[in-house]
Parts: C-alpha cells; structure tokens; sequence
C-alpha cells in the first residue's frame, strides 16, 4: 500500500509544473469569472447591444424628421389620417384595395 502512495507521490513531484500549469490553464480558461469563455459570451453581447443602439437610433431619426414634418406642415397630419387611420373629409369616398390572397380551401373526400 505505501509502495502504491510513494509511486505516486514521485509521479506528482515529477510532473509538478505540468499539473499546475494545466490546473492554471484550465482555471483560467473555464472557471474563472474573468475567463476566456465568459469575455467571449460578453463580447457577443456587446456586438448585439451595439447593433439594438445603431437600429434605435436610426427609428429615433426617422421618427424625428417625421416629427418635424407634421410640425412644419399641416397637410401631412391630413395625409397621415388618411392613409393610417382612413379619414376622409364629408366629399370624398374611401375604397380600399386589399392585396391579400385569400386561403384556397383544399376539397375533402367527403365534401365532394
């Protein structure tokens, strides 16, 4: 039994460096709080946050110039109720023109 554990004993101290170095690898490459794995998860996150930042800004623009449109220009309230919201005035009639394919119904055996 003390043959198996001083076997051992100089296998370890033999291999020293090279279990702490793996030991110290694999620490800081999975374990750690500031690993490599988590700094690469946080790396993605930052790109999808920054490129959320990039499509808001561009919708706060847009949104913007359209604000400063309506404010300038009182026909563009008018254009906006009548293509959104479908307004008209009292001599005017409205017909709206739908695209939309309707569903085919399949034929079932027992409907023929």
């Amino acid at each position: 039994m003390s043959s198996k554990w001083t076997e051992l004993g100089r296998m370890l101290n033999h291999y020293r460096y090279l279990i702490v170095i793996v030991v110290g690898i694999l620490i800081v490459v999975f374990i750690d709080d500031n690993s490599i794995m988590r700094r690469f998860q946080y790396e993605l996150q930052i790109s999808d946050l920054k490129k959320q930042i990039k499509e808001y800004n561009e919708r706060h623009n847009t949104d913007s110039e359209r604000l400063r449109q309506l404010r300038r220009d009182p026909k563009a309230i008018e254009k906006i109720a009548r293509e959104r919201y479908f307004m008209k005035t009292d001599d005017e009639d409205i017909y709206v023109l739908s695209d939309d394919e309707k569903p085919t119904q399949k034929q079932d055996e027992t409907t023929e």
